[in-house]
């Protein structure tokens, strides 16, 4: 355990300044791959929270009333600093949240795409025009802020999630509000020194560390109009609910289940690679990893078995620091705890172990966080472990007879976030597309979440609200329309009517 004196006391960043917590509650942050507290993070209180939306509300008007094209600078700015300070980031993205370099890397560059995007808010907050629509008089659109805006964040993400969810909110005209996760809030923080050096004003952009006083304060006060949150399902359920009941936009994020189908005709060497990289990449702590593989046949499963059986065992957990690390810890002890339990449980109901990770010397003796890869065979509908989201390296193999029983078994779940299929069948792969109920689909890709410039939501309890993250969407979603009709004659004398207006 680190000593007091080498725990770093942080703080939240609100009207473009360090601001010291008042609160005196902290959360402990730790380094997932030591298992030592390096930092102790303050968490707001209501008030706090209320004060800085203050301060972003004041703020609003100002960043509004700037060109649009002069908001895009900044975003450019800011971007070009991301790059600029690519070795700083991987270091706190690592330390905190335990993610490989080449993890981390990949994390960032996606994040950057959300930038790119919002670069271009001239373009996209571009409005319809129609001329003579009837009488002399013209009708045109026009896109406006909404002004206060928050982003809940989670910690899978330290800064892709907060990047996707917050800069098309900043290129708009918003002020934004991060709420970033109390388990990786160094990165934000890092951020946020980032926006101030690229020129963002004091106030558009804030980090409020904090627990639940916090996020209550924001999804009730009514000075936020909307709210974008990644997370569980249960609480993104929370956050949709009690948001659009103080009557805010929401767009909640949930969990997922995602399913990768294999048909008999697929290669199954490359079948096994993606499902690998796919399922335990950043120790399973994505919502879009692959838990569920769904070969079709017994014999496609059987041959897959065999082959992810040899490929596994070569896997290697370690720390981000070691070369050639596949993936580190998870998050938490309680997260490494959770993930042993379902494994157990899952055994319990009648699965069969065909890797255990929990054997692995570094899952033992490490004080880290540590899982090794587990994948169990000849699991069933209804067993938790295919039925419950398990946010760690333990993934499932589910066997099917038919492309047919694959396709009812994902839309019969509650989750309908990612789902892929490895097929050479046109027809097979057109079937699965245009039959599968779930958000994000693909076709011989083993992680199927869209770049920056495509939306990304998933289905059914992987999603509240209709907004989405990444893509041109979150442009209606945090902006809001005016529709203006105007006429300019010259001055004449005319009686006044009382009909309705319109083109007779």
């Amino acid at each position: 355990m680190a000593t007091a004196q080498e725990v770093k006391v942080l703080t939240h960043f609100i009207g473009g300044e360090m601001v010291e917590g008042k609160s005196g509650r902290f959360g402990s942050v730790y380094n997932p791959t030591t298992g030592e507290i390096i930092a102790k993070v303050p968490l707001a209180t209501a008030e706090e929270t209320r004060a800085a939306i203050e301060q972003a509300q004041a703020a609003f008007p100002a960043w509004r009333d700037l060109s649009v094209a002069k908001r895009a600078e900044v975003l450019l700015k800011f971007r070009n600093l991301l790059t600029e300070n690519m070795d700083k980031l991987l270091q706190i993205i690592c330390t905190e949240s335990g993610k490989t370099i080449e993890d981390a890397k990949g994390e960032v560059t996606r994040g950057i795409e959300s930038v790119d995007l919002a670069i271009g808010a001239p373009h996209l907050m571009k409005g319809e025009y129609s001329v003579n629509v009837g009488g002399q008089i013209n009708a045109y659109s026009a896109k406006y802020p909404l002004g206060v805006v928050a982003a809940i964040s989670p910690f899978n993400f330290p800064i892709m999630v907060p990047l996707a969810q917050t800069s098309m909110a900043v290129a708009v005209g918003n002020a934004v509000i991060l709420k970033a996760s109390e388990r990786v809030p160094m990165t934000a923080l890092f951020v946020s020194e980032l926006w101030k050096k690229a020129g963002l004003p004091d106030g558009i952009w804030t980090v409020v560390n904090g627990d639940k006083d916090a996020v209550n304060e924001l999804l009730e006060n009514p000075a936020v109009q909307a709210i974008s949150f990644v997370g569980s399902t249960p609480v993104a359920r929370y956050i949709y609910e009690t948001g659009a009941k103080y009557g805010k936009r929401v767009t909640a994020l949930g969990g997922g289940k995602n399913n990768m189908i294999v048909m008999p005709d697929a290669d199954l060497e490359q079948v096994a690679d993606a499902f690998i990289g796919a399922a335990y990449g950043a120790a399973s702590q994505r919502c879009m990893a692959i838990s569920t593989l769904m070969p079709v046949g017994e014999e496609t499963a059987d041959r897959i078995v065999a082959i992810l059986k040899k490929k596994i065992a070569e896997l290697k957990v370690g720390s981000y620091t070691e070369p050639d690390t596949d993936f580190g810890p998870v998050i938490s002890q309680q997260s490494k705890e959770a993930v042993l339990a379902a494994i157990e449980r899952g055994e319990a109901e009648g699965a069969e172990v065909v890797w255990d990770g929990r054997e692995l010397p570094i899952v033992k003796e490490s004080k880290g966080f540590f899982v090794g890869p587990t994948l169990l065979d000849h699991v069933k509908p209804g067993m938790e472990i295919y039925e419950q989201e398990v946010f760690g390296p333990a993934r499932n193999i589910v066997r099917v007879a038919s492309l047919e029983e694959a396709i009812e078994l994902i839309n019969r779940h509650e989750l309908g976030n990612g789902v892929t299929i490895f097929t050479n069948d046109g027809a097979a792969a057109r079937k699965f597309t245009t039959e599968i109920d779930v958000g994000m689909v693909g076709v011989n890709v083993p992680i199927p979440i869209p770049v920056g410039y495509h939306n990304f939501a998933g289905f059914k309890g992987s999603r509240f609200g209709d907004g989405v993250m990444f893509g041109p969407e979150q442009v209606r979603f945090f902006t809001k329309t005016k529709t203006i009709s105007e006429r300019w004659t010259a001055p004449v004398s005319t009686a006044s009517t009382f009909a309705f207006p319109s083109n007779d």
